[in-house]
C-alpha cells in the first residue's frame, strides 16, 4: 500500500497490487474502511478489494456473476467485473504545494480474453481537503465491446451513530437514516441526475466517532448515472456501500434488449470520476 496525503483531508492508502484503489481511509485517526467486518463471496480478488475504503468494478462487468452467452465452457461474468487484482503501473506521484497527485495505468484482461485499460488520476486538494478521482477506460482490443464501472465505496458500520443518515435529491424524501429497509440489510438503485455542475450529490453522516463529519461524495453523472447503495449488518458483516454505477440493477441481458449497453470499438475510451470530502 502507498500512503497518499496532503496537507488537509484523510489519509488514503492506495493498493498497487490492485487498480490503486483505496484500502485504508484514516479521517480523524479513525480508518473507516470496513476491512473483515465484509461478507465473503468466494473471489479472492473482490475479498480483498471490498475490504478497503474503495474499489473499482467492471469494465467488461457489473454486480452478480452471470453466463457469457455462446460459451459451451460454463464460464461466466465474474463477480463485480475483471479488473480487481490488476496491479497498478504508477507513472508518477506529487506532493507539491500541500496537494497530492498520483497517475497509474492499469492494464486489464476481462474474462472474455480481451484486453482494456483505465488510466486514473488521483488528486487531493490541500486547500480544501476534496479527494478527486478521474478515469478513463480505453477498448485497446480490435473488438467493439460494452463497457461497465462502478465504484464501491465501502465503510465500515461500527462507525454510524442514531444521527447518521444518508441524503441526497435522488433519495425519497431527500433522506433517511442509515439503517434503512430491512433488519440486518438492504440494498437499492435509483437514478442520481446532476443537480449542480454536471455532478450528482449524496451524502453520509454526520459521524460522532471522525470527529462530526459527514462523508460528501460528488459524481460525473452523465457516465455514473445511478446510485446504488447497500448495507449488510448480519453478523460478522458491519458495512454500508455508497456505490455509483453506470447501468441500473438488473440482469445483462435486460440492459441489452433495452438498448442500454454503452459500446466502445477499439481505441475508444470513455470517462468517469467522483470525487469525495469529509465535511
Amino acid at each position: 500500500m502507498m500512503e497518499f496525503s496532503a496537507a488537509t483531508g484523510p489519509k488514503l492508502m492506495l493498493d498497487e497490487t490492485s487498480l490503486m484503489d483505496i484500502g485504508g481511509c484514516v479521517v480523524e485517526g479513525i480508518d473507516i474502511a470496513p476491512k473483515e467486518a465484509v461478507p465473503d463471496d468466494g473471489d479472492a480478488r473482490i475479498s480483498h478489494s471490498v475490504q478497503g475504503f474503495l474499489f473499482t468494478c467492471g469494465p467488461d462487468h457489473i454486480r452478480h456473476r452471470e453466463p457469457i452467452p455462446g460459451r459451451s465452457d460454463n464460464k461466466v461474468f465474474p463477480l463485480h467485473g475483471s479488473a480487481a487484482g490488476h496491479a497498478a503501473r504508477v507513472l508518477w506521484t506529487k506532493f507539491e504545494n500541500g496537494n497530492a497527485e498520483c497517475r497509474a495505468d492499469i492494464d486489464i484482461v476481462t474474462v472474455e480474453g480481451l484486453p482494456a485499460r483505465i488510466e486514473r488520476h488521483w488528486f487531493i486538494d490541500g486547500g480544501t481537503g476534496e479527494t478527486h478521482l478521474k478515469d478513463r477506460v480505453v477498448n485497446t482490443s480490435d473488438q467493439t465491446v460494452p463497457a461497465f464501472l462502478m465504484y464501491h465505496m465501502n465503510i465500515g458500520g461500527k462507525w454510524f451513530d442514531e444521527g447518521t443518515r444518508l441524503e441526497g435529491a435522488m433519495l425519497e424524501d431527500g433522506g433517511f437514516p442509515w439503517r434503512f429497509g430491512k433488519d440486518g440489510g438492504d440494498i437499492f438503485c435509483v437514478e442520481a441526475p446532476a443537480t449542480r455542475d454536471g455532478l450528482a450529490e449524496v451524502r453520509l453522516g454526520p459521524m460522532v466517532a471522525v470527529g462530526g463529519k459527514t462523508l460528501r461524495v460528488r459524481v460525473k453523472a452523465d457516465t455514473l448515472p445511478h446510485l446504488q447503495v447497500w448495507r449488510n449488518q448480519t453478523a460478522p458483516a458491519d458495512v454500508l456501500g455508497i456505490e455509483p454505477v453506470s447501468h441500473r440493477w438488473v440482469p445483462r441481458a435486460e440492459l441489452e434488449e433495452a438498448g442500454e449497453f454503452v459500446m466502445l470499438k477499439p481505441g475508444e475510451s470513455r470517462e468517469y470520476g467522483l470525487s469525495f470530502a469529509f465535511v
